[in-house]
Formats: C-alpha cells, sequence, structure tokens
C-alpha cells in the first residue's frame, strides 16, 4: 500500500513513507498495553493537563499545520486553520470536563448502597479519515485518553504527515511512550489488529465497507466498536422559511471541505411554493464560488483530496444524468491540473435512478421538490443513511415536530448539520452507532463499574 502525501491542488507526489514492520507494529501495541498499566493510576489532574499542553501547542503551530492540511488534502487553508482551532477546543473541553463526567454516579437501591464508577478499558484503535485529519483524531483520542485509555491511531494513507505530526505533539506535550502511537499501516492490517488481545475496543470513521469489515472482526472478538460511516444528509426548506438565510446555510452547508464533509448537506428538499424562489438563488450563490489553489485566500471551492475521488464523483454524475437526472449547474471537471470537481446542482433524481441512495462526496447537490411536508419528510428518511440533518423554518415548533419524525442521529433547525466539542455527534442506519463528543464521548470506551455496598441486616 502506498503511504503517500499528493497534492490534490497537482496530483504530484510531494513525499512517500515506508509501511511500518510486523515487527514495529507489536512493539508499538506492545508500548501502548505498558503505558496502559502506568496511565490508568495516573489522577484526572495529570490527565487534563498534557490535553491542555497537546492544545497549547496546535494552537502555537496553526500556521504549519494548516499548511500541511491544505497540501495534504486540499482543506481551503482557512478551513484547516479552523480545523486546528476546534481540534484544541476539543482537547480543553475533555480537560476541564472529564473529571466532573467520569465522577462516580451514586444509585439509590432498595436495600443497602450503590454507585457506579467508571474506569478505563485498555488499548483502543481509532481507524481515521482524511478528511478531518486533526479533528477526527481529537474527538477519538481526548476523551478517551482522560477516561485512562491508550490510543493507537491508523490515519489514512494521504494524510501521513499529519497522522505523524498529531503523534510528535503529543510526544513534544509529554506523553509517555505507547500512550498515543501513530500506525502506518494499511487499512487490511488495521482490521486484523483487532484480533490482537491487547486492544480492547475500535473506533472507525470511514466507509460502509471498511465499517463493516472492522465491526465483524470485533464482534468475533468481543470488543466493542464505534462506527461513523458517512451520511447524505436532507436539507429541507419550509415555505415560511428565510429564503435568502436557507440560500447561505445551503452553499455552506454543502461546499464546506470542498464537499467532503460526513454531515454535509447533500439533498436540498423544497416544498413547491417555494422551491424555484429557493433553486434560482441557490444556483446563483454556487455559481459565485471561485475555484482555485486552497492555499489561496481568494479561492471558495478546492479540489477534492484526490485524483481518484474527483474521478469518481464525475463518474456518478454522469450515472445520475444517465439514470434521467438533469444539471441545472456545472456537471464537469474543472480544466485545469489538480483534483477539481465544478460546482454542480442535480435535479428530477428519482429512486429508480441508480445514484438516488449514493452518498455524493463532493460539491455536487442533489435538489428535490415535494408537495408538503409530510413528503419532505418521507423523502428525508428515504435514504440508508441517517447521520443529520436540517430543518428551515421560522416555526421553531414546527421545526422541532418535524425534527422528531426525522430518523437521524442529528437534527439542526435553520443551521446545517455542524459539530462542536459540548455537542454529541454520531448517526443511525448505515451511518452508524455510538457517539462521540460532549459528555456522550466519555460513554463508549469506558468500563461503568457497579459497587454495591451492603449492610449487615441486608436481606440478599
Amino acid at each position: 500500500m502506498a503511504i503517500q502525501t499528493i497534492n490534490p491542488t497537482t496530483n504530484k507526489v510531494v513525499k512517500s513513507f515506508d509501511e511500518m514492520t510486523v515487527t514495529a507494529v507489536d512493539n508499538a501495541v506492545a508500548n501502548a498495553a505498558i503505558a496502559f498499566d502506568e496511565w490508568k493510576q495516573t489522577d484526572y489532574q495529570t490527565r487534563a493537563q498534557l490535553l491542555y499542553t497537546v492544545a497549547g501547542l496546535l494552537r502555537a503551530k496553526k500556521k504549519e499545520l494548516a499548511k500541511m492540511i491544505t497540501l495534504e488534502m486540499g482543506k481551503l487553508l482557512s478551513h484547516a486553520e479552523g480545523e486546528i482551532k476546534l481540534s484544541a477546543e476539543i482537547f480543553d473541553y475533555y480537560a476541564k470536563n472529564a473529571e466532573s463526567f467520569l465522577a462516580d454516579k451514586i444509585l439509590n437501591p432498595v436495600h443497602g448502597k450503590a454507585l457506579i464508577r467508571y474506569s478505563p478499558v485498555g488499548v483502543l484503535l481509532g481507524v481515521q479519515p482524511w478528511n478531518f485529519p486533526f479533528y477526527q483524531v481529537a474527538r477519538f483520542a481526548a476523551p478517551n485518553i482522560m477516561i485512562g485509555n491508550t490510543v493507537l491511531i491508523k490515519h489514512a494513507s494521504n494524510v501521513p504527515q499529519c497522522a505523524i505530526a498529531i503523534e510528535e505533539i503529543f510526544i513534544e506535550a509529554g506523553a509517555q511512550i505507547g500512550l498515543y502511537t501513530n500506525l502506518l499501516v494499511s487499512g487490511k492490517r488495521a482490521t486484523e489488529l483487532v484480533a490482537d488481545k491487547r486492544i480492547r475496543g475500535v473506533s472507525l470513521t470511514g466507509s460502509e465497507t471498511a465499517g463493516a469489515s472492522v465491526a465483524a472482526e470485533a464482534g468475533k472478538h468481543i470488543k466493542k466498536s464505534v462506527l461513523e460511516l458517512g451520511g447524505s444528509d436532507a436539507f429541507i426548506i419550509l415555505e415560511d422559511a428565510d429564503i435568502d438565510k436557507a440560500v447561505e446555510w445551503a452553499v455552506v452547508g454543502r461546499i464546506n471541505n470542498n464537499g467532503q464533509c460526513c454531515v454535509a448537506s447533500k439533498r436540498f428538499i423544497a416544498v413547491e411554493s417555494i422551491a424555484d424562489s429557493f433553486l434560482e438563488k441557490f444556483k446563483a450563490k454556487m455559481a459565485e464560488l471561485v475555484v482555485g489553489d486552497p492555499m489561496d485566500d481568494t479561492t471558495s471551492l478546492g479540489p477534492l483530496c484526490s485524483e481518484a475521488a474527483a474521478v469518481n464523483i464525475a463518474d456518478q454524475v454522469k450515472r445520475a444524468v444517465n439514470g434521467g437526472a438533469k444539471i441545472v449547474l456545472g456537471g464537469k471537471r474543472v480544466d485545469r491540473e489538480g483534483a477539481y470537481m465544478e460546482a454542480t446542482i442535480l435535479t428530477d433524481i428519482l429512486p429508480e435512478n441508480p445514484v438516488f441512495y449514493e452518498e455524493f462526496f463532493g460539491p455536487v447537490a442533489l435538489f428535490f421538490q415535494v408537495k408538503d411536508e409530510a413528503e419532505a419528510i418521507a423523502l428525508a428518511n428515504n435514504s440508508p443513511f441517517g447521520l443529520g440533518g436540517s430543518v428551515f423554518t421560522k416555526d421553531i415548533e414546527r421545526g422541532k415536530r418535524i425534527a422528531n419524525q426525522i430518523d437521524t442521529g442529528m437534527v439542526f433547525i435553520n443551521h446545517p448539520t455542524w459539530t462542536q466539542a459540548d455537542l454529541p455527534f454520531g448517526g443511525t442506519k448505515n451511518s452508524g452507532y455510538g457517539r462521540e463528543m460532549a459528555e456522550f464521548g466519555l460513554d463508549e470506551f469506558v468500563n461503568k463499574k457497579l459497587i454495591r455496598i451492603s449492610e449487615l441486616s441486608d436481606p440478599f
């Protein structure tokens, strides 16, 4: 497997890395197990101090780290700086709040006294994606390190410099060897690692295929897994919505990270009374996007992460059109070097179209017109995915009623699906299971141990 930095702006190889040997990986797992035996004995203050230091280093190195992100996967430089900022906030959040979240929970049984005490489970494996190379790691590593677990990270093969940089930051922050370890290995080898008895849980953000493989291996060896496998978020615009504001957020929701975001708004569903108005304004705003070098501040649409990704989404558009869809904007590769795709809007996509149930991971929006609210909800739910979704309406109570009927892990009212340290993140259906972020991010890989104290007169 090639582990390389390939600049998607030029499609040229920048740097190549050797995959770790079997012996090196075994030593890494052994070090993680040794570190766990020591780290689980530390107090929350010690753990928090490490995370605060990591956060400080992220902020101090923000400019250089952001350029690394943009070089490796094409994110707009300003967005890459925002990712580093968010990652630092996540480390700070868990450093500040984990101790109180993990405090003993007092129970009130009929007889005796009891409490729940939280304790770490061991070495964890995190399989992380390329689209947010620092943020994705932060939301997995920060809570689990605060619990007292140690982590091994198998990062995406196209962001090796980002992966190495995170490990170096932990070492600079004073982390002991084995507390946080980067593994330069293939996805196949990472899946095989799940069987290692020293590893007690695995979290994966990625494709359905990768998730199914990891989950099967985890189940076979009776280990906890958490999966986030992408989505096809619906963006519902009702007749009483602020159309101009909805259009503004629609462009942000679809084009964030050059359209390569699990919770990007992908299916735009407008009720018929305002559908034409919304589409006209949406098309105009999408057409204003400036394609260019993601390092340039004037660019508003950069490349996809790789040439393969650009080829794939161009093929999706072609298959959609062959299946009856209409292009109202874009639809082609940009005529320049690099992994670029035009901002695109497709309409007239029916359920029999071969792409109807697919996720579009790039700057392609699918637009649907429906009769009313009920049809909007039904269409939003007609997807194998269930990650996030949005409802735009001036009637907040109506928005909440609709949100309650949408089968996803997250619904935002008057805003595209988003993420922040103090909000739980996760989905349902083929989007996976489990939660990261907020207090819920501490619930997955922790032993919630019952301790019951009996009196001498206890009837049991």
